[in-house]
């Protein structure tokens, strides 16, 4: 499989995800919430990266390779660049705590994040979600 046809699956994968978590956030599993977007916006983001021919980071935050490999996007998603590699840190930053909570506090996951917690991950989850959706809908088949 190409390089693109593994970009396709990926954001394919990642789309079925989005329901997931929106039905995690309706149930107030918060934790749960901020683990399943970071999951999903990994997958949109490698699937991106993918689409443009570069080789994801084997590593669940994206961001250095989004940014090393900004110039083979189109422009309006270059202009994205940035703030979608701070979204993959901040929430490649989360998804331990997220899963298994601080066990040096005794503090379960749904202990440490709350429906803020919750919505931010959710609203940053749907603006990298647009963007990958637009990328593939351009990109030739």
């Amino acid at each position: 499989m190409t390089s693109s046809g593994m970009g396709r699956r990926y954001i394919e994968e990642a789309r079925g995800r989005v329901a997931l978590v929106r039905l995690a956030s309706e149930r107030g599993l918060w934790a749960t919430v901020v683990r399943e977007a970071q999951e999903s916006v990994e997958l949109f983001l490698k699937g991106a990266v993918r689409l443009v021919a570069l080789e994801p980071a084997r590593s669940h935050d994206v961001a250095e390779v989004l940014r090393r490999g900004a110039d083979r996007f189109p422009s309006w998603f270059r202009a994205e660049v940035e703030s979608l590699a701070s979204i993959s840190t901040e929430l490649a930053g989360d998804r331990g705590l997220a899963f298994y909570g601080d066990e040096r506090q005794e503090l379960g996951p749904q202990d440490l994040y709350d429906a803020t917690d919750a919505a931010r991950a959710l609203a940053q989850l749907e603006r990298v979600a647009a963007l990958c959706e637009r990328l593939l809908a351009e990109s030739p088949h």
